[in-house]
C-alpha cells in the first residue's frame, strides 16, 4: 500500500522534467503533503477531527515512520488544536516529508533517480502502469486509477475517495486535467467529495490553508 503523500507526489510527477510539476507552489505542495499524512492517520483511526479540534484517538505507533513522527508530535502537545493548526505545523516540515517520500519511492522501485537528480517512473512501472508492493503484490498506478473512477460510475473505495478529496481540496485537478475535462468532471468530483466520511475537517482546513497568501 502506498501512503497518500506518495500518491500525491506521483500524481504531480512531471515525467518530462523528472521532477514535481512547477505548476504547484511550494506552499501548496507542503500543505497537501501535510494533509496527506493526516489523512492516512485519520483513515487508520489514529486521529479524529471536527471543526474545533483534532484529537488522537489511538496513540499506538503505526510502524510507518512517515506517519509516526506526526503522531508523536501530536501526542507530545498537551494543548487542544484544530486540524488547520496541525496542517500548518507539518507543512513547515514539507520539504523534509517530500525528500523522505521520494527516497521511499526509489527504494520501492517505483521511481528511479538519475545521476543528474531527475526522478522518473521506473521502467517496470512505466510499462505496467502498476506499482510493486513490498509483499509482492501490485497496485494500479494512481493517476490511471483516479481517472478511471472519475470517467465512470464506478464506486470508489475509501482510500480512492480520500485521494480525490485530497487532490481537489488543493486544486490539484487544475494541474493534472485539461480545462475541458475538469469542467466535464466537476459534478463527478463533487459527488465523490460527498462520499468522504473520513477526514472531512482535514479537507476543509486544507482548502483554507492552500488558498492562504493567494496560492
Amino acid at each position: 500500500m502506498l501512503r497518500f503523500a506518495e500518491e500525491v507526489l506521483l500524481l504531480l510527477l512531471d515525467e518530462e522534467r523528472g521532477d514535481i510539476t512547477t505548476r504547484i507552489s511550494t506552499h501548496t505542495l507542503n500543505v497537501v503533503l501535510s494533509g496527506a499524512v493526516l489523512m492516512d492517520l485519520a483513515l487508520e483511526g489514529h486521529i479524529d477531527t471536527d471543526p474545533r479540534q483534532l484529537v488522537v484517538t489511538d496513540p499506538t505507533p503505526t510502524g510507518d515512520s512517515l506517519l509516526d513522527f506526526a503522531l508523536n508530535d501530536m501526542m507530545l502537545d498537551t494543548e487542544i488544536h484544530d486540524a488547520g493548526y496541525w496542517i500548518r505545523h507539518f507543512a513547515r516540515q514539507g520539504n523534509a516529508i517530500r525528500r523522505r517520500v521520494l527516497r521511499r519511492l526509489v527504494k520501492r522501485n517505483v521511481l528511479e533517480s538519475e545521476t543528474e537528480g531527475r526522478m522518473l517512473l521506473s521502467r517496470l512501472v512505466s510499462l505496467s502502469r502498476r506499482y510493486p508492493m513490498a509483499d509482492g503484490s501490485w497496485v494500479e498506478e494512481v493517476r490511471l486509477r483516479i481517472m478511471r473512477i472519475l470517467f465512470s460510475d464506478e464506486i470508489p473505495d475509501p482510500r480512492d475517495v480520500a485521494i480525490i478529496c485530497l487532490a481537489d481540496s488543493c486544486n490539484l485537478f487544475d494541474i493534472i486535467l485539461n480545462p475541458t475535462d475538469l469542467y466535464n468532471l466537476r459534478d463527478r468530483i463533487d459527488l465523490v467529495n460527498k462520499m468522504d466520511l473520513i477526514g472531512r475537517s482535514v479537507s476543509t482546513s486544507l482548502r483554507q490553508e492552500a488558498s492562504a497568501n493567494g496560492t
